[in-house]
């Protein structure tokens, strides 16, 4: 009626054979290995395997980087950007007395047109002579720009200061901050503040020849282009601070 106290049916899993949960400890020195965390030991077991794989710069490192890039900029003397090595230069008359700017007015790219008024607002708060190429407004000025810098396709604005080529939008926005792009305008003529009164600030005006047509007309071979204009019957203007000095 009763079970017997020696026998029992309760079964004992024999754990020596399994060595998942094999939990044994020969000596006192395993136990700091054992109380590693779990980061701590698959960082030291894959840095077997990855041993090539450097870690990436803390935030702190890149922010120091960039203060002594700028600093660096900002201790560097202005002769030091135009060493032979910073471009290509212009050689037009009257180049070296001023800043010559390619842009474009047009709003068709976005980014690009931000950037030409940005750069357009800092160069003309020295009031310097300023030589405001639009390369909307005539596109000679594309094919100068690339016969110029070698290239053919292009991203603007660029600019020249004194003959020789300074970089884009990004160039110049480093230069002013650092306060180096007023050092080196320092040297050109001053201007007086003010619009032009012939073209209204446009550097553009109609052409005497074809009133703005780009098309004469003559007996013999009927109608032909005006050459002494571009292809919008403009020409630049001869008063204001962009004809040649």
């Amino acid at each position: 009626m009763w079970r017997s106290w020696g026998k029992s049916t309760v079964k004992i899993h024999d754990t020596s054979s399994s060595p998942s949960t094999h939990f044994a400890c020969s000596s006192f020195k395993d136990l700091p290995n054992l109380c590693l965390d779990d980061d701590e030991e698959s960082d030291s077991s894959s840095s077997q395997f990855s041993t090539s794989k450097k870690p990436l710069p803390s935030i702190f490192h890149r922010v120091r980087l960039a203060s002594s890039l700028l600093r660096s900029w900002s201790t560097r003397p202005p002769e030091s950007l135009f060493n032979g090595q910073s471009g290509p230069s212009i050689s037009f008359p009257g180049a070296e007395k001023r800043i010559v700017l390619y842009f474009t007015s047009l709003r068709v790219v976005r980014r690009t047109f931000e950037d030409c008024r940005a750069v357009r607002s800092i160069l003309r708060g020295f009031r310097v002579s300023i030589d405001e190429r639009d390369l909307s407004m005539d596109s000679g000025f594309l094919s100068e720009l690339q016969q110029i810098l070698g290239q053919r396709k292009l991203t603007l604005p660029r600019v020249f200061i004194g003959g020789r080529y300074v970089g884009g939008a990004d160039e110049i926005r480093q230069l002013h901050e650092t306060g180096e792009l007023k050092k080196i305008v320092q040297g050109l003529p001053a201007v007086e503040p003010g619009v032009c009164d012939t073209c209204g600030g446009y550097c553009f005006i109609l052409c005497d020849e074809c009133h703005g047509s780009h098309k004469l007309y003559n007996d013999k071979t009927g109608f032909m282009c005006c050459i002494a204009c571009n292809e919008n019957g403009l020409i630049r203007c001869p008063s204001c601070s962009c004809a040649p000095l």
